[in-house]
Parts: structure tokens; sequence; C-alpha cells
């Protein structure tokens, strides 16, 4: 039995509100169970250096959770500095949503994607890149409403969610209290049309056979599609 008393292969509840706050071109708030992420797009006129004269865009992300995210409070990063983790899971993020992004259809514009944790209760690198794909989602449709691209540079969808073996059994969407006490934890990045962007799977205690990890896979495209619905749906 699962903590949650979910079965094995079902996921928390989704749901994705859209354009929740004033000013970004692109915003929505994601609940994934106890995770809520606040993700904005903003557009910039401008590209990296290595990126001018190109014609090509870019499109980059920043994560970051509020001091009372979790059970205890977190000193900010700007005051104490950025953490590897918050590195390493931003940089997955822009990984990820890069990976259907045509930058040539973009021009030369930067969309900036910002991931707020507001709440976290496991799978926030999930939420945050299934969310801010929604929110970028919407930048670009304001592009393409006002003329000033012509064709989509969104290929398809991505969408992430966690599986792992916890009490020796394969589940889906982890929780903090599976998360925490998994043999097996994996984050799985994939498109909406079922093609792989990223996998990050590791032994958290026990090891794990090629057939479990086919296993967490095929567990893991069962929820992406879950969650490839539920971001149609925020943008219909």
């Amino acid at each position: 039995m699962r903590p949650s008393g979910r079965d094995l292969d079902t996921m928390r509840p989704i749901s994705i509100e859209t354009d929740v706050t004033r000013h970004a071109e692109g915003s929505c708030l994601i609940r994934c169970g106890d995770t809520h992420v606040l993700c904005t797009a903003s557009l910039e006129e401008r590209v990296p250096p290595f990126l001018r004269n190109t014609g090509q865009g870019w499109v980059t992300a920043e994560y970051g959770m509020l001091p009372r995210a979790t059970h205890t409070r977190m000193n900010r990063e700007a005051k104490r500095g950025q953490s590897g983790r918050t590195q390493e899971i931003q940089r997955l993020i822009g990984r990820s949503l890069r990976a259907c992004v045509d930058r040539n259809a973009m021009g030369e514009r930067q969309i900036t994607v910002d991931c707020d944790v507001i709440q976290a209760d496991g799978g926030t690198r999930c939420a945050s890149i299934t969310g801010g794909w929604v929110a970028l989602r919407l930048a670009v449709n304001k592009l393409m409403k006002a003329g000033d691209i012509v064709t989509d540079p969104l290929t398809d969808h991505v969408a992430a969610v966690s599986c792992g073996i916890y009490a020796g059994q394969m589940v889906l969407d982890l929780d903090y209290p599976e998360d925490s006490e998994a043999g097996v934890d994996g984050n799985f990045v994939l498109t909406g049309s079922g093609r792989m962007i990223e996998l990050q799977m590791s032994a958290e205690g026990a090891t794990f056979t090629r057939d479990q990890m086919n296993g967490l896979v095929d567990l893991a495209e069962k929820g992406v599609g879950t969650l490839v619905d539920a971001q149609k749906k925020a943008i219909a």
C-alpha cells in the first residue's frame, strides 16, 4: 500500500491554471498533488552573445523554491547563493524545453521560463517542466497572434514524471514520503509523441534490473500521457 493509498500506476491529482500573473507573456500554476509550482515565460528581443546574428532564438529556464515551500524554512538563495541542486534542475528544465523548439522559427529572441516552487511534496522538477511547457506555449501563442513569427516553433509537447521502486514495487509519480524512502528513483522527460528527452535514474540503496527499468519507462509513458492531456486541456 502506498502512503497516499493510490494504486501503483495512479498519478496524483493534476490541475493547470493558466494566465495567473498579469505581466508575463505566458504563465500557469501547476498542481501535482501537494506540489505547486508557478511557471512564467518572459520574452526578450535579444539572445545570448553566442547566438547573435545567427537568426536563432533561445529558451532558457530558472528554478527556485520559496523559503517555506518545505516543512522547515530555508534561507533564500539570493542570500546564501545558488545551490548545485538548483543549478542542475534549471539546466534540466532548459534542456527539456529546448528539445522540442525549432529555434530558427523563433528568430533572434529569448524566452526565459521561471519555475518557482510554492509548495513541495516531491517531483518539483517534473512539475516545473510540465508547467514550464504550458507557459512557453502561451508565450509563443502571443508571438504568433501578433505576427512576430509565422511558423510555430514548438514541435511537440514536453512533460515529465517521476517513477521509482518503493517498498519493492514499481510506482508512478512519487510524493515526498515515497521519494524519501525509494530504493530506486527516476525522472523521465518525454515528448507528447512518446519520444525520450532525458531519463535520470539512480539506485538509492537498492539496485535494479533491465526489466525493472523497462517497467519504469512504461509507467512514465502512461504518466506523461496523462500530463499531456492536462496540458492540452489547459491551453484549449
